[in-house]
């Protein structure tokens, strides 16, 4: 058998500059287990941080609470990091793992959720997965159905809260991290759930990998190439995706006519990669079929939708729209403002987040204010609304007006609607009815008018949930 390659302080601080940089100064906070590997991990990392003036490193600890000895598995740790001159932080997580979702999985978005709230800004969090960790999810993966990104297994580095997560020891054997901790005389805690086949990942380790390594002795690092060449596939694939959303982009949506002259593996490439830029969660296989198919090809007038627990993706006005689950499931209908006196207050601040009205004086504005009574109503669309945009031409139905103009979904819904009784006088500073218009106003009763304009100071969008 080929001896593990060798793993020490020197091997880490190598593969640590190429992510890092220079070590002086650097701010390493290492997810700390006291696993064998972890503490492989912790305890060189101790040694380069007495070498290195200025190397800052601390160990974080996820108690999970799903031991009865959880908690002296805590102290345990603490007592290791003590003895390495460590500093040791601990997190007490709670664990739920809602309908769908294994309690393996509700454990690690518990744990990363705490690790990356106690990153402080500019520090980067160690891991200590190693080269079997690795053939372990590209096997997963496979069994999955994943496609691309999921082969790619887990990145080098990734964002994490204010600062960075890192896996140095992707291309080390566990082998190579034992033997160093042996070699050290430390003791590690074994975690009895690392020996329950009934959770996957263990089945694959205990089972699955075992049977492969008799058959193939080299099956882990071509798993681990595996990798390697799908995380190049998927650069290639975002490169193109970042090409082909350049000529379909439409705002922040995509244009439905573009996205028709693209062959359907190029569809699914451009939304997947869409969505993810807005820090959507991907929609599964066949959600993401019935996007770049029947979403597509409904009638003009349309305006379906598909959705899924990470968002929802409407057609629209000729292009594709993306609204974040928590967005979508805002209230769509905001309380009407019965009564506007907006000569007293000629600013007025929306529900719901629609941001501020404004009736402001202008000798260049299109609506005739003398025209206009001393209260206004403020209402939403509800459906069936019309007014007439031009002098002496027909009535034309809001939704009518919005296809055209190719207004998003978002701000339809936002849209402040003003009303004279049941008149609609204007749909936001978009269009106002020809009866309230200035030009009208001058023909038909002089020119001394008092003009002006609607001006709607739409609400910023937060964060990445944006659609306009």
């Amino acid at each position: 058998m080929k001896p593990a390659a060798a793993f020490g302080p020197a091997e880490l601080a190598v593969r640590l500059r190429a992510l890092v940089g220079t070590l002086a100064g650097a701010r390493l906070a290492v997810a700390f287990s006291g696993g064998g590997d972890s503490l492989a991990l912790l305890a060189a990392l101790a040694v380069l941080a007495r070498r290195h003036r200025g190397l800052a490193v601390r160990a974080l600890h996820v108690d999970h609470g799903l031991q009865r000895g959880s908690r002296a598995w805590a102290r345990r740790c603490r007592a290791l990091a003590a003895g390495l001159g460590v500093p040791f932080v601990l997190r007490r997580a709670q664990v739920h793992a809602p309908r769908g979702q294994s309690l393996e999985a509700a454990a690690r978005s518990a744990r990363y959720a705490l690790l990356a709230r106690a990153l402080a800004p500019g520090e980067c969090l160690l891991t200590a997965h190693h080269l079997e960790d690795q053939a372990e999810t590209v096997l997963l993966q496979l069994l999955r159905g994943s496609g691309v990104a999921g082969l790619a297994a887990m990145p080098v580095a990734a964002p994490l809260g204010r600062g960075r997560l890192l896996r140095p020891l992707l291309e080390v054997p566990r082998a190579a991290l034992r033997a160093y901790v042996d070699r050290r005389g430390l003791e590690c805690i074994e975690d009895p759930m690392n020996l329950d086949g009934r959770f996957d990942r263990v089945h694959v380790r205990l089972d699955v990998l075992p049977r492969l390594l008799a058959r193939w002795p080299g099956a882990v690092r071509s798993l681990a190439r595996t990798a390697a060449h799908a995380r190049d596939a998927r650069q290639l694939l975002g490169e193109l995706a970042d090409s082909d959303g350049a000529l379909a982009a439409d705002g922040a949506g995509l244009s439905v006519r573009v996205l028709r002259r693209l062959s359907p593996a190029r569809r699914r490439n451009l939304v997947r990669g869409w969505i993810a830029r807005q820090g959507g969660r991907v929609p599964d296989a066949r959600r993401l079929a019935q996007i770049v198919g029947p979403l597509l090809d409904a009638r003009e007038d349309a305006q379906p939708l598909v959705a899924w627990e990470g968002g929802v993706v409407r057609r629209a006005a000729g292009r594709l729209e993306w609204e974040s689950a928590l967005q979508a499931a805002r209230p769509a209908v905001a309380p009407a403002i019965d009564a506007w006196r907006w000569r007293d207050e000629p600013s007025l601040l929306l529900p719901g987040g629609r941001g501020r009205l404004e009736l402001r004086q202008d000798p260049h504005g299109d609506l005739d204010l003398d025209s206009l009574p001393a209260v206004l109503a403020v209402r939403w669309r509800r459906g069936g609304e019309c007014l007439r945009p031009r002098p002496g031409g027909p009535a034309r139905s809001l939704k009518g007006l919005l296809q055209v103009a190719r207004i998003g979904t978002t701000e339809r819904a936002a849209m402040p609607l003003l009303y004279s009784g049941a008149q609609l006088v204007a749909a936001g500073d978009r269009w106002i009815d020809a009866a309230y218009q200035a030009c009208v106003a001058a023909r038909a009763r002089g020119a001394a008018r008092t003009r002006g304009r609607i001006l709607w100071h739409r609400a910023r969008p937060r964060g990445r949930d944006l659609v306009t």
